[in-house]
């Protein structure tokens, strides 16, 4: 076990990456096998993940990185490196904690409504952790094309016009997108001659005032590639449209990949562009805290003019998106950690909300059987289907369990007290009024007051959508049969949602993590030295 361990960095890696290849072998009737194994892998993942966080969680803030990973055994900065310290550990465990939930969920119908869900499934969850694990850009480049590639298959499985429709222009996007991070990155390697982000980091101060600008082109064309998968106004266009076509399951676990645009700007910014970088500090910070108040406004009234509770969900992210890229500007501790806190809610809380969607559509007099689920995941044009269609067992009380996780949605995503939404955007203003800890006079900038009341706003929103729609779904529009929800179906909901309240009953030490992760991304002396004097592995030949 010690020696599995000693991979622990690589293993959310290779891990999804095997099951992914293996799955491909076997014929798409064999369902359950394949179901066997993707389960087995999710779950694994996310022992890894949990050790992983333990791991990070025992380090002392000050030295970066808590664990480094020479691919190929190659000197750093000359080979690739993957680094896990608090940040990226927590992404993984919340990578891990949606894709086993998400396909928990789909193991009641959607696996079964295209081919090689499971094999794709997989392949996404490895571009994720690589993503988060990372400490090299081509590196990023190559994981995110993973990560893309299995999101384009994902986002067109199941049957349906407005799915297909929808797909291809989230494949357009993003193809356009990822030439933007290959000519960003070429600049950036042309004027600092490395990729490497720690390396990287400690160039950019000595780069020569000629130099400065190619390179700041060359991280704004980076930083649209990274905005445009994190949603930010006008970039975020496609986003409420194609996660709303997806499948219940997809769009649950699609809602930690407008975080790796996020958490991309937010390592980078602070990283290559924090206060150590000479010239450049702060370089677009600007822009982000603009960018970010303009998403958060269009996603509020996203929320507030959707006519499709799907539709909502997808401006939810945007919200989140945008508060989360609006923070990342500050370059506060504070704000740093409570933009974590508020990451980790949101994100869970979305996940849990796309997947109560549709079991919310199928208790609708009105178009429920076509808003809810398509056709053929109800089987009644396609053969196959009707083999999962005992999958879980009808429970009691269904409604009931619908309502209060209804409920419980709208005070995460509303941000009402006393949960973890709450507490997160209270931790944030708290910081944005009191940056060192006493308010003077004409401290706050009147930008500061913008972003505090378009969170206000954004909170104030969701909360009028939200009860509109719990209106509509529970009193007016209710059909008199027993709501047909599984037990498969609702337990994901419940863990996700049980994990927000665990959020906010162990808000201290959840918060204690979140201060000692930000501590480290706003002091990243400790990450450069631990990455560039990564240990190598030293083979011992006997004589």
């Amino acid at each position: 076990m010690g020696g599995l361990l000693d991979h622990l960095v690589i293993l959310p890696i290779v891990l999804p990456m095997a099951a992914g290849a293996i799955m491909l072998f076997f014929d798409d009737r064999l369902r359950t096998a394949k179901a066997i194994i993707n389960f087995g892998a999710t779950a694994l993942l996310v022992v890894f993940a949990v050790l992983l966080v333990i791991k990070a969680a025992g380090v002392d803030a000050t030295t970066g990185a808590t664990a480094t990973y020479p691919l190929g055994n190659w000197p750093v900065p000359f080979g690739i490196v993957l680094v896990a310290d608090r940040l990226a550990a927590m992404m993984v465990l919340l990578t891990a904690v949606l894709g086993i939930c998400a396909l928990v969920y789909s193991l009641a119908r959607w696996h079964a409504a295209g081919p090689s869900f499971h094999s794709l499934f997989q392949f996404l969850l490895m571009g994720l952790n690589g993503a988060f694990l990372t400490g090299d850009l081509f590196n990023l480049f190559v994981f995110f094309e993973v990560m893309l590639a299995a999101s384009y298959g994902l986002a067109l499985h199941g049957t349906g016009l407005t799915r297909v429709k929808a797909g291809l222009h989230y494949v357009a996007v993003n193809l356009a997108a990822s030439s933007l991070f290959l000519i960003g990155a070429a600049l950036i390697y042309g004027v600092a001659g490395t990729l490497n982000m720690a390396d990287l980091a400690a160039r950019v101060p000595l780069i020569a005032a000629s130099d400065r600008g190619l390179l700041e082109a060359g991280a704004a064309i980076l930083g649209v590639a990274f905005l445009v998968k994190a949603g930010m106004w006008p970039l975020g266009f496609w986003l409420p449209t194609t996660y709303a076509a997806a499948s219940a399951p997809v769009a649950a676990l699609f809602a930690i990949m407008t975080k790796v645009g996020v958490y991309a700007v937010l390592r980078l910014s602070l990283l290559i562009f924090g206060e150590g970088s000479g010239a450049s500090a702060g370089f677009g910070h600007d822009f982000l805290l603009y960018g970010g108040m303009a998403t958060i406004a269009f996603g509020a009234v996203g929320v507030l003019a959707s006519q499709s509770t799907a539709r909502l969900a997808g401006y939810c992210v945007l919200v989140s998106s945008g508060t989360l890229l609006a923070a990342t500007a500050f370059g506060n501790v504070g704000v740093t950690a409570g933009a974590l806190f508020y990451l980790v809610s949101s994100t869970l809380a979305i996940s849990a909300f796309f997947l109560l969607v549709e079991l919310l559509e199928r208790i609708r007099i009105e178009g429920a059987d076509v808003l809810a689920v398509t056709m053929e995941a109800y089987g009644e044009e396609d053969e196959e289907m009707d083999e999962v269609e005992d999958v879980g067992v009808v429970i009691p009380g269904a409604l009931a369990v619908l309502s209060i996780s209804f409920g419980i949605c709208v005070l995460l995503l509303a941000g009402l007290p006393p949960l973890s939404g709450f507490l997160a955007k209270f931790t944030m203003l708290s910081a944005m009024l009191n940056p060192d800890g006493l308010i003077e006079a004409g401290a706050v900038v009147a930008s500061t007051w913008w972003l505090i009341g378009l969170l206000i706003f954004s909170g104030f929103a969701a909360l009028i959508a939200l009860t509109r729609t719990g209106i509509n779904t529970f009193w007016m529009t209710m059909s008199d049969r027993p709501a047909p929800v599984r037990v498969i179906e609702i337990a994901p909901v419940l863990v996700l949602l049980g994990l927000c309240i665990a959020m906010s009953v162990m808000a201290g030490p959840v918060m204690g993590y979140m201060d000692e992760a930000a501590a480290a991304l706003h002091m990243p002396a400790g990450y450069i030295a631990d990455v560039l004097n990564a240990p190598l592995v030293v083979e011992v030949v006997s004589p």
